[in-house]
């Protein structure tokens, strides 16, 4: 089934999804290693860890769900492990808090503690540079943010397109070169659809397939 054009598509789509949120986890890893001793990453984390919580947790169930459909009645079988993913991977927003309660809690952390703008800011235009998407993505980022006009009611629009330039970020800087172009294609362009598996002509599906089997 990996030869199939389709499939390659849906499973390269997978593949950049759990990349982008592995390397981000690793980066706030070294976060919260650091965070008692350097003030900067301790800002980093708290803003890093709140636009985080949100967007992952809005992908898990749907990730979940196209990695069961991938194994067609494998999957759904009870034995495969699938079943319990896709039925736990929803919890995650409910005893992380919602989504609501975590995009307002990135607002929250940013207006009380304004070095974790400064943090947010610093940490990804260490990418800049690397990918004309990517540093477009950050200056929409800045414009979100000084307007303050409804911004609790933009908060899961700004929330999110904040996790997914961290992402970018993360990914531009340490993943693997065909999984941070085509994530930077899709999720920071405009070349996507809806559904996994929706990826452009022209992503090398072959390499981002091979990446997850290294």
């Amino acid at each position: 089934l990996i030869d199939q054009p389709a499939m390659r598509n849906v499973l390269a789509d997978l593949v950049i999804e759990s990349d982008a949120a592995t390397t981000v986890m690793m980066r706030l890893a070294g976060a919260t290693d650091r965070a008692g001793r350097d003030p900067a990453e301790a800002a980093l984390r708290r803003i890093a860890l709140a636009v985080t919580k949100y967007w992952v947790c809005k992908r898990a169930p749907a990730h979940a769900a196209e990695a069961l459909e991938c194994l067609g009645g494998n999957g759904y079988a009870e034995e495969s492990g699938m079943p319990r993913l896709y039925r736990e991977a929803p919890l995650m927003s409910i005893w992380e808090g919602s989504g609501n309660v975590a995009a307002l809690d990135a607002l929250r952390a940013m207006g009380r503690q304004p070095e974790t703008v400064e943090a947010y800011f610093d940490e990804v235009s260490r990418a800049k540079g690397e990918n004309p998407r990517l540093d477009d993505a950050i200056a929409r980022v800045g414009k979100e943010l000084s307007d303050l006009d409804d911004i609790e009611y933009r908060a899961r629009r700004v929330v999110e397109l904040m996790a997914l330039v961290l992402q970018g970020a993360q990914l531009v800087r340490h993943g693997h070169p065909a999984v941070a172009d085509a994530f930077c294609a899709t999720r920071l362009g405009d070349d996507w659809g809806i559904a996994f598996g929706t990826l452009p002509t022209g992503v090398d599906t072959g390499a981002i397939v091979e990446r997850a089997f290294v």
